[in-house]
């Protein structure tokens, strides 16, 4: 299954549309106003189904996730110096990206991808490609990219 991740360029606060492989919004991501990241994920009918919410005053920057209101787990950057590490505290996966911090991958305990990041050069906005080999962890490895491009965000 394949997610094209697209950040709206004219918008207060972080927003994205996610759509599918035939260009059909899937999914809708909204920033709210909190201390830290928050941002609400809707499903095509409005319904809020999913939340990322960063924790503040830590080390390293450290995200919550949840699927409704049930926590699903924490992505926390690794301390690293030439490769983005984050360490995820679901199913057992771990992130990994390339020195430009452009392509991602997940990966779960035995090594095996889960998903497939990679960011699309020339747009306006931050756009990225989620490949995900079960269309069930979709929604979670969504959460996580979001996740990914906040803490970016929180950098600059």
């Amino acid at each position: 299954m394949r997610l094209l991740f697209k950040q709206r360029v004219f918008s207060w606060l972080d927003s994205y549309d996610i759509y599918d492989e035939q260009g059909n919004t899937v999914y809708t991501v909204e920033g709210k106003l909190s201390w830290g990241h928050c941002l609400k994920i809707f499903d095509v009918y409005g319904n809020e189904i999913g939340t990322v919410k960063e924790k503040v005053l830590t080390f390293m920057p450290k995200f919550e996730v949840y699927l409704g209101e049930q926590y699903l787990g924490c992505i926390e950057k690794e301390l690293t110096f030439f490769k983005p590490r984050y360490d995820i505290d679901y199913n057992g996966w771990h992130i990994e990206g390339n020195f430009l911090e452009w392509d991602y991958e997940i990966v779960d305990h035995r090594g095996n991808p889960v998903a497939v990041i990679s960011k699309e050069l020339f747009h306006w906005a931050d756009t990225y490609v989620i490949d995900v080999g079960n269309p069930a962890d979709a929604l979670i490895a969504l959460m996580f990219v979001l996740a990914i491009d906040a803490e970016k965000c929180s950098r600059k």
